[in-house]
C-alpha cells in the first residue's frame, strides 16, 4: 500500500480500529471516578461490598441511592443527545446543526420552566411531556418558518432565530421568578445531574423504549438522504417527509432528558463529530451506535468535575460540557477535513455531505442512478 491514497486510508483504519479501546478506557475511568471520589471517599475495592450493604451504612446509601443513579442517568443523557446529534447533523446535511440552534433545547426548557415560574402545581410525571411539547413547538415553529424543511441551510437559519426568540421568553420568566425559582431555573437552565434519584432514571424507560426502533429505521434513510434531495428523491426517499421523521426522532431523544437534566449544550455537536473523525468512510449507520457511545462518555467525563471540581460546590455539567465541546468539536472538524482531503472517499460515504447534482462536486456523479444503469423517465 503506497501512495497518498494508501497513506490515508492506512492512517483511518489505524485510527478507527483504537475507537472501541478508548471508548470502553474512558467510560471505566469516568465511572469509577464518578462512584468512588466524593464525601464520602469510597475506595474502589469497597464499591461491591458498600452496595451490598445498602441502606445499612453511609457509604451504601451514597452509593446506591446518589452516585450510581447519577451516572446511569450520566449515560442515558449522553446517548441520547449524541444520537439526536447525528440525526439532526445527517438530516439537514449540515455538522453545525444541533439541538441549541434548531429551538429544540429551547423549547423543552421552556416548556419545564414555565408551570415552575406560574406556580402550577403538576405531577412529576408531566414534566416530559410538557418537554416534549416545547421542544415540538420550536422544531415544529423552525420547520414551518423555514418552508417545511425544503432547504437544510434555510432551516438552520430559521432555526437559530426561533431558539433567540425561546430564549428571550425563558429570560422574561426569569424576571418574574422569585429569588428561590430564579436560582432552580438558572442551574436548571445550564444542565444540571445533582440530585437527581432512580425516578428520574425510571422516567426515561418508557421513551426510549419508544425512540430505540426509530432510530434503527431512520439511519438508513439517512444515508440515502447524504447524497442530496433530488438524488434521494430520485431513489424513492421523500425528502420533506424524512426530514420532518427525522426531527420527530429527534424531539423525542431531547425532550426527556431536558425535561430531567436540562438542556446540557454541545454534546449533540461533539458526539458526531468524534464519530466521524474515528471513522470518516463510514456512513450514517455506523457512526449513530459510536455518536451514541461519545455522548455518553462526554457527559460522563464533564460530572466528574461538575461534580468535584469546586467541592462542596456543584457546577452545572452543561457548562463544561459547552467550555469543552464547542472548541474540540471545531478542531475535529477542520482536522477531519484536511484528513479526508489526502485520500479519495466514495460517494455518499465521505465525512462532509455529497452534494449530488452539482456540477462539478468530486466523487459525486450528477445522476447515480443512470450510472447504474437506471434510466431518469421524469
Amino acid at each position: 500500500m503506497s501512495g497518498p491514497d494508501g497513506k490515508a486510508r492506512w492512517f483511518l483504519s489505524r485510527v478507527g480500529s483504537r475507537q472501541p479501546l478508548l471508548v470502553t478506557g474512558l467510560l471505566l475511568v469516568a465511572s469509577a471516578c464518578a462512584v468512588c471520589f466524593g464525601t464520602p471517599y469510597v475506595p474502589p475495592h469497597r464499591l461491591i461490598g458498600a452496595v451490598l450493604d445498602g441502606e445499612a451504612t453511609l457509604a451504601g446509601i451514597v452509593v446506591t441511592e446518589l452516585r450510581v443513579p447519577r451516572l446511569l442517568l450520566a449515560l442515558i443523557a449522553g446517548a441520547c443527545l449524541g444520537a439526536a446529534g447525528l440525526v439532526l447533523q445527517e438530516a439537514l446535511r449540515n455538522p453545525l446543526a444541533v439541538p441549541e440552534m434548531l429551538g429544540v433545547s429551547s423549547g423543552a426548557a421552556l416548556g419545564v420552566a414555565a408551570p415552575l415560574v406560574l406556580a402550577l402545581s403538576l405531577p412529576a410525571g408531566v414534566q416530559p411531556v410538557l418537554a416534549l411539547g416545547g421542544a415540538a413547538l420550536g422544531g415544529g415553529l423552525t420547520l414551518l418558518a423555514a418552508g417545511l424543511g425544503r432547504s437544510p441551510s434555510a432551516v438552520l437559519l430559521t432555526g437559530a432565530a426561533v431558539a433567540a426568540a425561546l430564549q428571550a421568553a425563558l429570560l422574561v420568566l426569569m424576571v418574574m421568578a422569585d429569588q428561590l425559582d430564579l436560582q432552580l431555573i438558572y442551574r436548571y437552565l445550564l444542565g444540571s445531574l445533582s440530585a437527581r434519584t432512580w425516578d428520574d432514571v425510571a422516567g426515561l424507560g418508557p421513551w426510549l423504549i419508544v425512540v430505540a426502533p426509530a432510530l434503527v429505521l431512520c439511519a438508513p434513510v439517512l444515508s440515502v438522504m447524504r447524497l442530496g434531495d433530488e438524488d434521494a428523491e430520485a431513489l424513492g426517499v421523500r425528502v420533506q417527509r424524512a426530514r420532518l421523521a427525522a426531527l420527530a426522532v429527534a424531539v423525542v431523544l431531547i425532550a426527556p432528558v431536558t425535561a430531567v437534566c436540562g438542556p446540557v449544550a454541545w454534546v449533540g455537536f461533539l458526539a458526531p463529530h468524534l464519530a466521524r473523525w474515528f471513522n470518516p468512510l463510514a456512513g450514517p449507520v455506523r457512526w449513530l451506535p459510536w455518536s451514541a457511545a461519545w455522548g455518553a462518555v462526554v457527559v460522563t467525563v464533564a460530572d466528574v468535575p461538575a461534580r468535584l471540581a469546586l467541592a462542596p460546590v456543584e457546577t452545572p455539567a452543561g457548562a463544561w460540557t459547552a467550555l469543552l465541546g464547542v472548541p474540540a468539536g471545531v478542531v475535529l472538524m477542520r482536522s477531519g477535513r484536511r484528513g479526508l482531503r489526502s485520500g479519495r472517499r466514495p460517494a455518499g460515504s465521505g465525512r462532509g455531505p455529497v452534494r449530488g447534482g452539482e456540477p462539478g462536486a468530486r466523487g459525486a456523479s450528477p445522476h447515480p442512478a443512470r450510472k447504474n444503469g437506471m434510466e431518469d423517465t421524469r
